[in-house]
């Protein structure tokens, strides 16, 4: 058997194993990113790649994230940007409630995370503070500041998501 045949065999055995794997888990956009990653991994050429278990897995996982990051953004414009009827609506009356349940909502989200968490959101999104100033005063790494604060964004996302007019 040629080389480039039983090479062939030996990633293709491991992009059917990886479809497999996401199948199992009902997870059709884990299916997309092996496909991604398969497109990447051809137009790459095959001889190029080492390990290409290692190469589908990792390249999978990292369409994986890019899928789940370009559903996360959100059309964002400034106050001053939008139409007359587009500004939100809510009575003088009601919007200090609605202040206060967004502001508690917050605050609860906050206090369910854990301490090094809290400390990178505030720090990064209150006080302005940039990772590698946060990683430096809290002896941790940039990466680990970068975890954290992911963590803090996705709960908080998802704590406040019924405040969301969409």
């Amino acid at each position: 058997m040629s080389r480039s045949s039983a090479s062939k065999k030996g990633w293709l055995a491991h992009y059917s194993e990886l479809v497999a794997a996401w199948r199992r888990k009902k997870q059709g956009d884990g299916e997309d990113a092996v496909q991604e990653a398969m497109l990447s991994m051809l137009e790459n050429g095959l001889g190029t790649i080492k390990d290409s278990r290692r190469y589908l897995a990792r390249s999978a996982s990292n369409a994986l994230v890019d899928i789940y990051r370009k559903r996360s953004v959100l059309d964002m414009r400034c106050l001053d940007e939008l139409d007359d009827d587009e500004h939100p609506k809510v009575d003088d009356a009601q919007s200090s409630v609605y202040t206060g349940e967004l502001m508690d909502a917050l605050m609860t989200a906050l206090e369910e995370l854990p301490l090094q968490c809290q400390k990178v959101y505030i720090r990064h999104r209150l006080e302005g503070w940039t990772h590698a100033e946060i990683a430096a005063d809290m002896g941790i790494s940039r990466s680990m500041v970068e975890k954290h604060m992911n963590k803090a964004l996705l709960h908080i996302h998802e704590n406040l998501q019924k405040f969301s007019p969409y």
